[in-house]
């Protein structure tokens, strides 16, 4: 018999997907989670699975199995692929359409290769799974590679890796690239020293992690120096291929030979932001992200909420000017709880509360006890690096993990690697060049 409680239907089940449902726990409402994956990812993290350091159970967690005791809560595999507003359905690919009361949207962002959408298949961005597994086959058949090579100039190539874009996610991949090639690798093989890999960080603006502050910058800047990756500023690339890429520096053009290109430099909504935004009469901003209400929810449709990487929010603050909401997950988090507690609001004919974002600070990891760190504190902000950063920064995100067996696990995993150096996840099963 159909349930005559408010259907909810919430898409995709990252950060602020999550958040919500997890808000709307003992209420009165029907929930519908649908997500293209059958797990949740804790993405600040993902770069440990792409560069071995972490096995993908470590960081993700089958979607059923975090709501089995929310009986209310139905979880569907799919992807939603359009939204039509007028008849309140969402159509997933394989053409079924899910009827709703009231939507959650938090499908979260993509990679963004600004025209360039050909440069994918040669720099994988990171984002989900598929793209951690990608990456590392290309970081450790390189090396591979190289071992077989006899050519120097081919093997020097190979032995070249290239990130592109400085912001949190780059220079993670950077420094930890450098730590396999002078630190887990040295001795496994017989023909080439992995610890003249060239690890080479290209970013287009005037400093790395330039969210953070000025003496913060620079403090990353000199820790990957000395981790031995080479920074290239005020550097665009023009072309990227199969064997490398074309950019463009102070110096003027020049060339760069990689089997291994990464991209970091830019993310963007998924289609569907465009589409809903479209079929709201809205006018998405260059990111293909929907402006939203303060409360979140869409001009002329409040039976619609928008989270995460996909809303172009602001922060609101009384007294103050609005504040844009940075794509960061602690923004998700507080966007599904906020989201969450407004649908209960409109339920019960309450007024809706305008979002307000509460910034508890920005960290990057550099590599072993090298870190930065940006803490918002009542007292004031907080900045420290170095190796207090770094522990820091490790003690942070076990605490946020999801579950306690990832927490444990990971957290063993990481005094395995700080005492051997040994990265264990290094399992690739396709070694078919591409």
């Amino acid at each position: 018999m159909p349930s005559m409680q408010p259907r909810v239907l919430i898409i995709g089940c990252g950060f602020g997907g999550l958040e919500a449902a997890r808000a709307l726990q003992g209420s009165s409402v029907d929930v519908t989670v649908v997500d293209r994956n059958n797990h949740h990812l804790f993405q600040p993290l993902l770069y440990q699975v792409a560069t071995a350091g972490l096995s993908a159970p470590s960081i993700a967690a089958p979607i059923r199995s975090l709501f089995r005791r929310q009986g209310q809560v139905t979880i569907l595999l799919g992807e939603v692929l359009d939204i039509d507003v007028t008849r309140r359905q969402a159509r997933l690919k394989d053409g079924q359409c899910l009827s709703y009361e009231h939507l959650i949207v938090a499908a979260g962002a993509t990679h963004a290769y600004f025209g360039h959408e050909d440069w994918a298949a040669h720099a994988p961005g990171l984002k989900t799974l598929s793209d951690a597994f990608e990456i590392r086959r290309r970081l450790l058949l390189a090396f591979e590679a190289a071992e077989r090579e006899d050519d120097p100039q081919r093997r020097a190539d190979l032995l070249r890796f290239v990130v592109i874009g400085a912001g949190p996610t780059g220079v993670e991949l950077a420094g930890t690239m450098a730590e396999i090639a002078r630190h887990t690798l040295p001795g496994e093989f017989r023909r080439i020293d992995t610890r003249s890999a060239k690890i080479i960080l290209i970013e287009g603006g005037e400093r790395v992690l330039a969210s953070m502050p000025s003496a913060l910058s620079q403090s990353a800047q000199r820790q990957l120096e000395a981790l031995g990756v080479e920074l290239r500023l005020h550097t665009r690339v023009s072309a990227i291929d199969a064997r490398g890429l074309d950019a463009s520096g102070p110096e003027g053009p020049y060339r760069i030979d990689s089997s291994c290109v990464v991209w970091a430099a830019g993310v963007a909504a998924v289609p569907l932001g465009r589409q809903l935004a479209q079929a709201c009469a809205l006018v998405p901003d260059r990111a293909g992200r929907v402006p939203v209400q303060p409360d979140l929810s869409l001009a002329g449709h409040p039976e619609i909420q928008v989270i995460g990487d996909l809303a172009a929010a602001h922060s609101h603050v009384p007294g103050q000017p609005p504040t844009p909401v940075p794509a960061v997950s602690p923004a998700a988090k507080q966007m599904g709880r906020a989201a969450a507690a407004n649908l209960l609001r409109r339920l019960s004919g309450r007024a809706t509360r305008a979002f307000r974002y509460r910034d508890f600070g920005n960290l990057a990891t550099l590599g072993r006890h090298s870190a930065v760190v940006d803490l918002g504190t009542p007292l004031g902000p907080l900045r420290f690096s170095g190796y207090p950063a770094w522990l820091f920064w490790l003690f942070a995100h076990v605490y946020f993990l999801i579950g306690f067996r990832n927490r444990l696990v990971v957290l063993l995993d990481w005094a395995w690697a700080y005492w051997t150096h040994e990265r264990h996840a290094r399992v690739v099963s396709d070694l078919r060049p591409r």
